[in-house]
């Protein structure tokens, strides 16, 4: 049997900044990166906010129902690992806090 989850609250919408114009010259890949970037950002603080807190638990089906639900076109497999690679929690190279 099947677990139901709970429904998805929504979510607080934030005033955002001014959109800039990108800067001209570069090469396709790098605007295509720049993109693919921003949306895995957006993608994981929706996630964080939803209560997905560990890449373990935002398998790419996930990712692509939250990127439906903030009005996102769904992402590639590359995004999607992307997003769980901004998620994860790597304490290491921190210093402890006092």
């Amino acid at each position: 049997m099947a677990v139901a989850a709970p429904p998805l609250q929504e979510l607080p919408s934030f005033p955002t900044l001014p959109k800039k114009r990108m800067p001209a010259g570069r090469p396709r890949e790098w605007y295509e990166s720049h993109n693919r970037r921003l949306k895995a950002m957006r993608l994981a603080i929706a996630l964080l906010n939803s209560g997905v807190y560990r890449p373990e638990q935002a398998p790419n089906r996930k990712i692509r129902s939250t990127a439906d639900r903030i009005g996102v076109h769904p992402p590639s497999d590359i995004t999607c690992r992307m997003v769980r690679s901004l998620m994860r929690t790597d304490h290491t190279d921190r210093p402890a806090r006092r």
